[in-house]
């Protein structure tokens, strides 16, 4: 099922091939293969457990940059995008088992069905979001099929048809390389109850967390599995609440300006339900909960991964804390600075997270 005990806590951060971000602008060629490196290692240095390597249509291809991440770095794992419905699911299982053996069992897969009409048609994908649904689920049928099949095996769908499929090349676990799924469409749910070891959310406030963690395990239930949920946040530290908050309105207007030196209008409706979620939060404040920040996120049409929590590292560790109480075991982070970024959440919000959640459990078992 999944490849960490339900229990543990995993962080994972966003390994970007140049520096680019809301308020940095990408400059020069696509690939900084030294900042790149520097970006890795830090996450590594900062004890994260996973790195995540993004698709969109015109990245460097994410398989190839995580091969160079895992040539630079010793222990930490690596989370692929992987747009399903690219490469045929039998070549894509056995690139993902090939190097996941060579990297000694540090791989995964972040399946992609995409969610932006535009982009996908960029690499000639015209299909429907339900039809891409679909797909992935087939696309997913085969790759474990791939990964676990001791013999030949033959499969019929609608989208892949596959007589005597057979891999050689197994990954490290014996389920399977472990994969990750995100999607709130009732289609994506579906593909989610079937095939999510970890399920991705956005990050969203904690009322609508907590009913997409319920509607999630319905679905996986009826395929008698339990999925593991990692939450998307961007925190914004500094030493005191009145400085994080003073960040986190400069950082807005920066983004402001870069999209305005862009030429960029009003951020256009988005396609996918998960940016509409997040969306109808910050349609209600710009600041939610405990520390959720949603300000950036409206002002980008929720353009992926772009709520903040914002404070102390403690407390965001507190509002980190309020989510792995409803049931989240996985924090996807990163930073508006990327590299520097990383390096502060490695220094403090990760040891601050640890030791926090080490003295509740403490706790919890003296009781």
């Amino acid at each position: 099922m999944s490849h960490l005990p339900h229990e543990a806590v995993e962080f994972i951060g966003f390994a970007a091939p140049r520096l680019t971000s809301e308020i940095h602008p990408p400059q020069g060629t696509a690939i900084d293969p030294d900042y790149l490196d520097r970006l890795a290692q830090a996450h590594e240095a900062g004890g994260f457990d996973r790195i995540l390597v993004a698709a969109y249509s015109t990245a460097p291809d994410p398989l190839l940059l995580a091969a160079r991440i895992a040539a630079v770095t010793e222990r930490i794992g690596l989370m692929i995008a992987h747009r399903t419905g690219f490469t045929a699911p039998t070549v894509a299982a056995r690139q993902f088992a090939t190097l996941d053996r060579l990297t000694g069992g540090r791989i995964a897969l972040h399946a992609i069905s995409g969610g932006d009409d535009r982009d996908l048609a960029r690499d000639g994908d015209h299909l429907t979001k339900d039809e891409r649904y679909a797909r992935t689920r087939e696309f997913l049928d085969i790759a474990r099929l791939a990964w676990t099949a001791e013999t030949p095996f033959d499969y019929v769908g609608a989208h892949y048809r596959v007589a005597q499929g057979f891999s050689e090349v197994k990954p490290m676990r014996a389920g399977g390389i472990p994969v990750y799924f995100g999607g709130a469409s009732p289609a994506a749910l579906d593909v989610a109850g079937r095939h999510a070891d970890t399920y991705a959310l956005w990050g969203e406030t904690l009322a609508q967390v907590r009913d997409l963690i319920a509607r999630v395990r319905a679905a996986a239930a009826s395929h008698g599995r339990q999925p593991r949920f990692s939450l998307s946040f961007r925190p914004i530290l500094a030493d005191t609440e009145a400085e994080a908050w003073d960040r986190a309105e400069a950082i807005l207007a920066r983004t402001r300006a870069v999209r305005s030196a862009q030429g960029l209008g009003p951020a256009a409706p988005p396609q996918n339900e998960g940016a509409r979620r997040l969306l109808a939060a910050a349609a209600s404040g710009t600041r939610l909960d405990r520390r959720l920040y949603t300000a950036i996120a409206a002002e980008t049409g929720a353009a992926g991964n772009s709520t903040a929590l914002v404070g102390t590292p403690d407390q965001v560790t507190e509002a980190l804390l309020d989510y792995h109480d409803l049931g989240v075991s996985t924090f996807l982070i990163r930073g508006f600075d990327p590299l520097e970024d990383a390096v502060r959440y490695g220094r403090d919000l990760l040891p601050a997270f640890r030791s926090q959640l080490a003295r509740r459990t403490a706790t919890v078992e003296a009781a």
